[in-house]
This record gives structure tokens, C-alpha cells and sequence, in this order.
């Protein structure tokens, strides 16, 4: 039972620093584009430098 007294603390950090890292990319606008990807698999052009 002593175990939980380290599991548990290690588990709450991780899944903080989890959603701390998904909040950060939210909010630098890695997903700002959803539509992009649809959009260039239909092209027939080869586009090598996508914009961003």
C-alpha cells in the first residue's frame, strides 16, 4: 500500500504536464489549419513548402 504513496503523486505530475503541454500547443496555434490537409490531398500539384 505504500507503493500508492509514489504512484499516485508521479501519475497527477505526468497528467499535469500533460495537459499543460496540450494547453500550450492550443494556444501557440498548432491546430490552426484543419482544413489544409483536406484541401492539398485533392491537388494535383506537389507542393514541397506548404504554407503555414
Amino acid at each position: 500500500m505504500t507503493i500508492l504513496a509514489y504512484l499516485i503523486p508521479i501519475s497527477l505530475i505526468l497528467g499535469g504536464l500533460g495537459l499543460g503541454f496540450f494547453v500550450w500547443t492550443v494556444r501557440s496555434n498548432q491546430y490552426d489549419d484543419p482544413e489544409g490537409n483536406a484541401q492539398r490531398i485533392l491537388s494535383d500539384t506537389y507542393d514541397d513548402k506548404p504554407k503555414r
